[in-house]
């Protein structure tokens, strides 16, 4: 198995990435479901994936994330969301604002929609553009790595409109 830069170590070493799109898994891997969208990410790393598609584990990181939009044009966000639909379920929203972010994503939920609302104070003309795709969840199961049956079986399904929505993406820039 090869050794792969991560994008932060790419954009230490002066690789351009801002034409590549940034797939970023948020949530606490040892929370069950709370976690669907580290496992996203974990699962794509494996596979192989378009040259202009990174993924990245960003866990609860929250502010410590925000070198990101520094190196990337676009970002998808991948996170689970207590929105009551039936678990598993899949929905894809383009936020501009915290406010445009669910009512309830998960536990970390006030960091990511933080760290959104001071991108765009930061970065008021040159912010990235953004995505999140949200699976639906139940709730957490505190200290376990194993997700619920119908949250583990959207992985697949969501990672193929990740890749539909990348292709779709880098299309609409070429």
């Amino acid at each position: 198995m090869s050794h792969q830069k991560t994008p932060l170590q790419d954009a230490v070493f002066g690789e351009d990435k801002s034409n590549s799109i940034l797939v970023l898994g948020v949530g606490n891997y040892l929370m069950g479901d709370e976690g669907v969208g580290v496992h996203l990410v974990h699962r794509m790393e494996k596979m192989d994936l378009p040259p202009y598609v990174d993924v990245l584990d960003g866990g609860t990181a929250g502010f410590f994330l925000m070198n990101v939009f520094d190196v990337y044009g676009t970002v998808i966000f991948v996170d689970a969301t207590m929105d009551g639909r039936p678990a598993g379920t899949i929905r894809s929203i383009r936020p501009r604002f915290a406010s445009d972010f669910p009512k309830s994503l998960s536990v970390h939920d006030v960091g990511l929609k933080d760290m959104v609302e001071t991108l765009y104070l930061l970065k008021e003309n040159n912010m990235p553009d953004l995505y999140l795709i949200t699976i639906s969840v139940e709730g957490v199961q505190p200290m376990t790595t194993e997700m619920t049956p119908p949250v583990e079986q959207s992985i697949e399904t969501a990672i193929g409109d990740i890749l539909a929505l990348a292709e779709e993406i880098r299309d609409s820039v070429s």
